[in-house]
């Protein structure tokens, strides 16, 4: 079982700049592909990134926040990282991360479906 935590988040303004985290203690995330999804009130969840694991470290952006959003990995910390920037009103929502532990799975999609465990999620607020 992977135990994933979500940290980071908070009020910024527009234009400002957030760095979550998804750690986790349990396992090594550089296994999983892992992914950022993000629900804001009245709204379905959405993707917002991903990562594929550690033999294939492609990540993928939904397009509203690609140039913006920067996804990576520190394994020494065994933490995946979404660095926002510029952030705007429409980025405000709960942030969560998900990881695939299937067998075999090295790349990853913006899809949540494939995502077997999920962190309980950060708020990130974009107001002024």
């Amino acid at each position: 079982q992977v135990h994933l935590v979500e940290s980071g988040g908070g009020l910024v303004q527009p234009g400002g700049s957030l760095r979550l985290s998804c750690a986790t203690s349990g396992g090594k995330l550089d296994h999983y592909p892992i992914a950022w999804f993000r629900q804001a009130p009245g709204k379905e969840r959405e993707a917002v990134s991903c990562i594929g694991n550690r033999k294939d470290n492609t990540p993928l952006y939904v397009d509203s926040v690609k140039d913006r959003f920067s996804i990576f990995r520190d394994d020494t910390e065994n933490t995946v990282y979404l660095q926002m920037n510029s952030l705007k009103p429409e980025d405000t929502g709960v942030y969560v991360c998900g990881a695939d532990v299937n067998i075999g799975a090295v790349t990853c999609l913006l899809n949540a479906f494939i995502y077997d465990y999920w962190g309980q999620g950060t708020q990130v607020t974009v107001s002024s």
